[in-house]
């Protein structure tokens, strides 16, 4: 069985979707989870909806894209616990947009927060990591990562540094005993995508949403829960023997075909 007793996790953008799944999970099953969000309402939620299921968690207001902000958090969740085991780089941003159409606000948006984000944690982390003997780094990269997906040029080529910083540290750091791994998931049902539809389609949300559940090869959107049990599972001792891996949870999406 996959457990998590007393260790513990920062788990990045929990304020809501695949973060707030994979804190609630993690608690679940015996992390004192920190949970990270640069949305202070939508964070403190989901430490207290922890906190009522009998878990173990306290919200840190958080910009990844901040270094500075990111020792706060860090320094706040030794302070509390005296420790670090695991680290999940959930937080990001999306963007639709080609090469062309991207302007460079945006680009640097999506890679301040995608990209420098994930490495002002892993840089302030690890040597906590290393203190303790050791931990575990799951970063969020995405099918976008290794195949072409339409109107995401900022957003695929920031998760295609998310995929290679993954490996690198995994490389770094396998005789320091620090696993690191990175989950590819293709379209998850997440309040975002219902704020896109609604944005972008309005009226017309049920048929878009059930044509872009039809582009995963299974017919359906994965739900947070699912991302979440698979996190778990890569971020416990059962997994022990995994690292420098890209994941793909994407209901067949990059080599199933109907």
């Amino acid at each position: 069985m996959s457990t998590l007793a007393d260790k513990v996790a920062i788990v990045t953008g929990a304020g809501s979707g695949i973060g707030r799944a994979i804190a609630e999970t993690f608690a679940a099953h015996g992390a004192r989870v920190a949970v990270l969000d640069y949305d202070e309402s939508a964070g403190a939620e989901t430490a207290a909806l922890i906190q009522a299921a009998g878990g173990v968690a306290a919200f840190e207001r958080c910009d990844v894209s901040s270094q500075d902000s990111v020792r706060a958090a860090v320094r706040d969740t030794l302070g509390r616990h005296g420790r670090i085991d695991i680290l999940v780089n959930n937080a990001g941003v999306a963007h639709i947009g080609t090469a062309a159409s991207t302007s460079e606000a945006d680009f640097d948006r999506v890679f301040g927060v995608n990209v420098k984000g994930v490495y002002n944690c892993l840089h302030v982390v690890i040597p906590h990591l290393l203190e303790a003997g050791g931990g575990v780094i799951l970063n969020l990269s995405s099918v976008a990562a290794v195949t072409g997906l339409p109107d995401r040029f900022a957003y695929s080529a920031s998760k295609g540094a998310v995929h290679t910083m993954t490996f690198s540290v995994a490389t770094d750091y396998i005789d320091r005993n620090i696993r690191c791994n990175c989950l590819c998931p293709a379209r998850v049902h997440t309040p975002f995508v219902d704020g896109y539809l609604a944005r972008n389609y309005p009226g017309q949300e049920a048929a878009m949403f059930e044509k872009l559940s039809k582009a995963q090869p299974i017919g359906r959107m994965a739900s947070p829960s699912e991302i979440a049990d698979l996190a778990l599972y890569l971020c416990s001792d059962a997994a022990s023997f995994i690292t420098g891996t890209a994941w793909p949870i994407d209901g067949g999406y990059l080599n199933v075909r109907k």
